[in-house]
């Protein structure tokens, strides 16, 4: 009868007690529903980066299509080029030629000059015979035969002279004419050349331009390419921390819900052990104490959901920096003894464990505390280092890794990032982790 009493008693207490933990169990359901909105939400993001890798993989695509262009009209340039050299020597050669036949029309013209310069001093001097001697009277020469047989040779005389004087007008008259034909020629001649040498020279020029413009063209093109795979580049390491968040965050509901049904189980537990301490209390009594501590062979841990995550002074904070104008997304810590441990802020999983061209040798861990889900990045770590992979569940506490100075770092320190959600490329979910994290 005693026991029935008891167990009565016991049940009833259990009874209001889970009626009464209502509003908390719908506490805890509503935290779930929220990471599993969070999960949906990153799902959408992934899907929009996704879509951006494909945009941006057809651009490319395009850039090198252009590139492919171009390159084929710089071919057809340089053949044409070609093409204009081997006429360029053609014509060279030819000129050449004509230089050398004007070298020999002028040699030609020459000897013409020199002929007619002798018909000239010629007639001079006949000119000048007849201004001393007078008129000669070629009917006089002949009326003064004495016989008739010198009549005939002084006739013969007189038409040799007469035939003598006329010839040396005519080839007089015909080298003026040819030395006037050839003259014209070798101006001919040269002016062609002039022009030829006119053209190729504008030839050239306008080719010249059209292959550097091309060159030109086929820079910038790459240069395009090269952002464009840069940014690419940047697109996939984007959706793989959003896939690894989303594993991180599956698992982390997962984890969740068993600590919540274990939390259930201790608390009905809890709640029997009360109720039958209750029944008893008139005739037993006991008490116990419990205590538990951790502690870390490198650094303290702190006693809440947060501890700080290495030792070493904070040689940068959270927000604007002066000196370079620029947003700092996160806190540094100095070096303190050139290999400080780093241990993971909080309880969690490790979302991405990977080596970044920026955040040098990083890891990301998602982690749940009082149903909201919170992102740590820890960067900049020593080669090597890295303690943890994707998908492994951490403890607050436990060492991931040693400070260092990889990616984009000046000297060894740990660039500490808190997000209050997931961690995104714009990082519009950063928080500014002093007041959160204790001890900075």
């Amino acid at each position: 009868m005693k026991k029935s009493v008891i167990t009565i008693a016991v049940a009833t207490t259990v009874g209001l007690g889970t009626m009464l933990g209502g509003p908390v169990a719908k506490t805890k359901a509503a935290s779930i529903f929220e990471l599993k909105g969070q999960q949906n939400k990153l799902q959408d993001q992934r899907s929009g980066v996704k879509s951006d890798i494909h945009k941006v993989n057809e651009k490319i695509g395009q850039l090198q299509k252009q590139q492919s262009g171009v390159k084929d009209d710089i071919k057809r340039i340089e053949l044409v080029i070609g093409e204009t050299s081997e006429k360029i020597k053609e014509k060279n050669a030819k000129i050449k030629e004509t230089n050398a036949e004007i070298n020999k029309l002028q040699a030609d013209i020459k000897i013409i000059q020199e002929r007619m310069q002798k018909r000239s001093d010629l007639l001079k001097e006949r000119a000048r015979n007849y201004q001393e001697n007078g008129v000669v009277n070629y009917l006089d020469v002949l009326l003064g035969a004495h016989s008739f047989s010198d009549f005939i040779d002084r006739t013969t005389a007189v038409a040799t002279l007469l035939n003598a004087d006329q010839e040396i007008l005519r080839q007089h008259e015909a080298d003026k004419k040819e030395l006037e034909t050839k003259q014209a020629k070798v101006k001919k001649e040269l002016a062609g050349l002039q022009e030829m040498m006119a053209d190729l020279k504008k030839m050239n020029q306008q080719l010249a331009a059209q292959k550097a413009e091309k060159d030109k063209m086929l820079k910038t093109l790459a240069k395009e390419e090269a952002k464009e795979e840069k940014h690419v580049m940047g697109l996939k390491e984007q959706e793989q921390i959003l896939a690894s968040q989303e594993i991180a965050i599956k698992k982390a509901i997962q984890q969740e819900k068993e600590r919540q049904a274990a939390e259930a189980a201790a608390a009905t537990k809890a709640t029997v052990k009360k109720a039958a301490k209750k029944v008893y209390s008139n005739t037993t009594r006991n008490s116990h104490s419990r205590s538990e501590s951790s502690s870390s062979a490198n650094m303290a841990i702190s006693s809440g959901a947060f501890t700080r995550p290495t030792v070493g002074p904070v040689t940068s904070g959270y927000g604007f920096r002066s000196y370079d104008h620029s947003f700092h997304n996160g806190i540094d810590f100095g070096s303190q003894t050139g290999s400080d441990p780093i241990v993971a802020a909080a309880d969690g999983v490790v979302s991405r464990s990977y080596q970044s061209a920026s955040y040098g040798e990083c890891i990301f861990i998602s982690s749940i505390v009082n149903g909201q889900l919170y992102t740590t990045v820890y960067a900049h770590m020593a080669s090597g280092s890295r303690l943890v992979q994707e998908g492994q569940t951490v403890k607050k506490g436990q060492r991931i890794g040693t400070k260092g100075a990889t990616g984009a770092a000046d000297g060894v320190h740990l660039h500490f990032e808190l997000h209050k959600g997931q961690w995104n490329y714009s990082k519009s979910n950063r928080i500014n982790p002093a007041g959160i994290i204790p001890g900075i």
